[in-house]
């Protein structure tokens, strides 16, 4: 391949973190986020004039992924079970990618609080977050222990 875009350096570098993250959280799965960085790298190099090489990058692997998603849709085999995105470990987390990751988390369980009713909020913050007792959580919901179990 011949282009003047390909330095010796990494000029996705600054964006790679950002754009495997945007790709990981729409695919679930880290290989098919690499793949599809990759292919954004391969389409950058190969674009003229880019003057806003970040907003580039973030709308072709919005794309990317989005193509992927409706190919697997349609090839999609039957599969029993819930779907889970593979988990992803990453030892040097940064403190931007603990910042993001933060935000991640936050936004999953004000999900999760979201489809709970009020007597389930209150008793899963009460019990799993705050760690308290269910007997404690019982006496402040004024529930039975065994409903404050099954809440």
């Amino acid at each position: 391949m011949s282009s003047s875009r390909l330095p010796e350096r990494d000029p996705l570098a600054p964006y790679r973190a950002r754009l495997t993250g945007l790709a990981y959280r729409m695919l679930g799965s880290r290989g098919d986020a690499d793949d599809v960085v990759q292919d954004a790298w391969l389409r950058f190099a190969a674009a003229d004039d880019v003057r806003n090489p970040e907003a580039f990058l973030v709308t072709v692997v919005t794309r990317l992924c989005l193509d992927r998603l409706k190919s697997a849709r349609a090839q999609r085999e039957v599969y029993v079970g819930a779907w889970l995105p593979e988990p992803v470990f990453d030892e040097t987390l940064s403190a931007e990618a603990a910042t993001e990751l933060a935000d991640d988390l936050s936004f999953a369980l004000m999900l999760a609080l979201d489809a709970l009713t009020p007597l389930e909020r209150a008793a899963f913050l009460l019990h799993d977050v705050f760690d308290r007792p269910f007997a404690e959580v019982a006496r402040t919901l004024e529930r039975s222990e065994a409903a404050c179990r099954q809440l």
